[in-house]
């Protein structure tokens, strides 16, 4: 789920690195999957090396040179590291911090304090949806995955019960609410009304995300039943630390980013002047990589000096916060990979030209497009965006109803099941500790949810709209 806008700018600009038929792209694409599953599956083979070794395979079964193909998985895996590296990383530092100092105990500890038993898949769905707002998912799950961990473990909840909730409160956000940068985009491409939008978008958000959070958790949590993984999980502050930081600074911290980007998002609705000073500050102040750094070197100061960190314990703390995150870089990354992979051959291209002379309503259209690119190249953004080119001349005669509709429909399709060609699915995998079978039984299932049940709603006012 990666929403990079040089890979959306590729998803149209860039040239197939063969010229093979639709008819051999469809089989080549089917055959790289199938190598990666396999080799993962039977094989036991590390998803990184599986990813690597599917991407050439892809483009061989495509017909391309194997230059090429090397080329495209080394772009796309630059492309995504360097678009989630970092932010992957402060999120590791900024959650070291908060483990160790004791702060994401106190969050957690105040968390079990106030929700009991039923209530705390709710609250998880709430207070990712509210985080989910104005950040990229990428961000969001950095930031939530500790409080989820911490949770489950302390309150011995079922992981998939606190954990679904979370996930899907960050996807419907990331695929139907502006300032999104898919919803954005797709809003300016049929010429839809932002606030139309944004109201509308909340309506099908709403019972969305409580059907495929608290609702479907229950059986997700039945389906797969795994431990939270030790290695991710913060341990408790050390008994030698005399204090721990407040629960409003804590919070404060965590929220730092959060507010930082939501104040940009504001901006930039309200002002819409690129050359206005304002906007140029909140566009720096309020970007995830400023935002993410800026908690962490408050959090310095808020957490680990509150805690009575040395400078030395500090530095070793971030020090250690690195290391476990490797192998999660290199896997996202290779995601990344096979994904710039499979544009570059022109699969998205063949998508649309299977889809031209389908003759069904606008809304359907639009989301069974979305739902194409999206299971062909893994990006939600390149989904929305290549939908959102296609039906654009549809939009001419429609309403402002009709249009945010038209929008919300496309980001629906955008999100349908997420596999393994998709950066977000290895994410979720490797925070959670799941095999590939259990991430789809969980993430890929509750992202058909949102995308179906979201379609669903989205039809449903349009016989009001």
């Amino acid at each position: 789920m990666t929403s990079l806008s040089v890979e959306v700018l590729a998803a149209d600009a860039v040239e197939p690195i063969t010229s093979a038929g639709n008819a051999q792209l469809g089989i080549a694409v089917l055959a790289g999957i199938a190598v990666i599953v396999l080799l993962i599956t039977k094989f036991k083979l590390h998803a990184f090396l599986a990813l690597t070794i599917g991407s050439l395979a892809l483009g061989a079964f495509a017909g391309a040179p194997l230059a090429d193909a090397i080329k495209s998985f080394t772009t796309g895996l630059g492309s995504t590291v360097a678009g989630v590296g970092v932010l992957i990383a402060l999120g590791a530092i900024l959650g070291k911090l908060l483990a160790d100092s004791g702060g994401a105990d106190q969050i957690v500890d105040t968390i079990l304090a106030r929700a009991k038993g039923r209530a705390m898949p709710w609250a998880m769905v709430l207070i990712a949806s509210v985080i989910g707002l104005p950040l990229f998912f990428e961000v969001g799950i950095v930031l939530l995955i500790p409080v989820v961990l911490l949770v489950a473990k302390r309150g011995n909840y079922s992981l998939m019960r606190i954990g679904v909730p979370a996930l899907a409160g960050l996807s419907v956000m990331h695929g139907l609410i502006p300032p999104h940068p898919g919803p954005l985009v797709a809003i300016d491409a049929v010429g839809a009304n932002l606030g139309v939008t944004l109201a509308l978008g909340l309506v099908v958000a709403v019972p969305t995300v409580i059907i495929a959070g608290p609702v479907f958790s229950r059986y997700a949590a039945r389906w797969v039943d795994v431990p939270a993984p030790e290695s991710m999980i913060p341990a408790r502050p050390s008994e030698d630390l005399e204090r721990r930081p407040g629960f409003g600074a804590t919070v404060a911290t965590v929220l730092l980013p959060v507010v930082l980007m939501l104040v940009k998002a504001l901006v930039d609705i309200v002002v819409d002047d690129p050359e206005n000073r304002v906007q140029k500050v909140t566009d720096v102040i309020g970007s995830p990589l400023i935002a993410l750094l800026a908690a962490v070197l408050v959090g310095l100061f808020t957490l680990g000096r509150a805690a009575g960190f040395t400078k030395e314990r500090l530095s070793s703390t971030v020090e250690k916060s690195l290391a476990p995150i490797a192998g999660v870089l290199m896997i996202v990354g290779a995601g990344g990979g096979f994904k710039q992979t499979l544009i570059d051959i022109g699969v998205g291209r063949m998508i649309l030209d299977f889809s031209r002379d389908w003759s069904i309503p606008a809304l359907l259209l639009a989301w069974l497009i979305a739902v194409a690119i999206r299971l062909a190249t893994g990006s939600a953004t390149v989904a929305t965006i290549s939908a959102a080119g296609l039906v654009a001349p549809l939009a001419a005669g429609m309403s402002t109803g009709e249009t945010a509709l038209l929008v919300l429909a496309i980001g629906a399709g955008s999100l349908f099941f997420s596999h393994v060609n998709d950066a977000g699915f290895w994410l979720v995998k490797e925070y959670f500790g799941m095999s590939v079978g259990q991430t789809i039984k969980t993430w890929s299932v509750m992202e058909t949810i949102i995308s179906v049940v979201g379609i669903v709603f989205v039809l449903l006012l349009s016989l009001l709209v």
